[in-house]
């Protein structure tokens, strides 16, 4: 049975939709990888990303997605609403299917 996991990274843009687009281009790069949500917020700047895939795929993706967000991202002139830890503030992995949240931990740690 194939397993399933979710990540919903947050990113510390979410006004500038160039930016947002190179950021999530690397996840639509990643074979195997569905995206299934951009959810940027100009209040706060700041935006949710949603994808899915096999943990493999996903992390793959997700690291690709933090390293260019790290390189458009400007902390700098970074301001929003919510507080933020750095240019990726979360990149939660949620179990979907065939994978428990003690196997994330495994296969990811």
């Amino acid at each position: 049975m194939r397993q399933l996991i979710e990540c919903v990274p947050n990113f510390s843009e979410g006004r500038d939709m160039a930016v947002i687009r190179q950021i999530t281009d690397e996840i639509e790069k990643a074979e195997g990888v569905k995206l299934l949500d951009v959810d940027p917020g100009a209040a706060t700047n700041r935006t949710v990303v949603t994808f899915v895939g096999t943990p493999g795929e996903v992390i793959e993706a997700a690291f690709a997605a933090v390293k260019k967000a790290a390189e458009v991202i400007d902390m700098r002139h970074q301001k929003g609403e919510h507080p933020r830890f750095g240019v990726t503030d979360v990149c939660p992995l949620v179990p979907v299917a065939n994978i428990s949240m003690e196997e994330r931990e495994t296969t990811f740690s």
